[in-house]
């Protein structure tokens, strides 16, 4: 008597729960994502062959563009619940005597703001340029960039602000790494000057921005 053989079936997955991970993960990187704020001024840095890469968390940026300019940022740290952004800011506040107090709300958005250049007295226009009276001299201050066409104050003065951006940012988290990002074209005693001020606040050690320049290798150059 024959033997009756099974139907062959080819084997079947149920991809439905797949796509509902897949959902999950993609609501998930959406909803914690932070993207990186545009910088103030295009800076064209000088090449290098040095492959040393600047690390994304707990750095002072100071940016120099092509005139001479000074922008700068500091992140929050290791520990983003400390808010030291915030913190500095408040005692920019008190050494400049900001009237009236910033607000929770302009301190909670500064830390979430990226690189700037303005002046102490600017900030607060920077920070939410959108209720800032508009003037017939300046029609155009509800755009952020309308208030760092100047940089950070750094010239001797009694304005002498990019030192005290320095000072306090040391204080607050002295274990923050520190990169100066120049244009090509600046002029070195405006870095010169900024290495100076670093000193002056016990910093010694600091990282120049670069890119990286592509250096041909012939036959010749590889010892036998």
């Amino acid at each position: 008597m024959p033997k009756i053989k099974a139907p062959a079936r080819s084997p079947h997955i149920d991809m439905t729960p797949m796509v509902d991970l897949f959902s999950l993960l993609l609501t998930f990187f959406m909803l914690t994502t932070s993207f990186r704020p545009q910088e103030p001024a295009l800076v064209d840095t000088p090449s290098s062959i040095s492959e040393k890469q600047a690390q994304d968390k707990n750095i002072m940026t100071i940016m120099v563009d092509s005139i001479g300019r000074v922008y700068f940022n500091i992140d929050n740290g290791k520990d983003t619940t400390k808010h030291i952004r915030a913190e500095i800011l408040q005692a920019m506040a008190i050494e400049y005597k900001v009237k009236p107090p910033y607000t929770k709300d302009e301190l909670t958005a500064f830390s979430r703001l990226g690189s700037f250049g303005t002046s102490i007295d600017s900030i607060r226009g920077w920070i939410a340029p959108e209720k800032w009276p508009r003037t017939k001299a300046h029609p155009n201050l509800f755009k952020r960039d309308e208030f760092q066409k100047a940089g950070i104050p750094m010239k001797d003065s009694a304005n002498y602000e990019f030192k005290y951006w320095i000072r306090n940012a040391r204080k607050y988290n002295p274990d923050a790494e520190v990169a100066i990002k120049g244009d090509a074209g600046t002029d070195y005693k405006v870095i010169k000057r900024i290495i100076d001020i670093l000193q002056d606040n016990n910093v010694n050690k600091f990282n120049l921005i670069t890119n990286l320049q592509k250096q041909d290798v012939k036959l010749t150059d590889i010892p036998k």
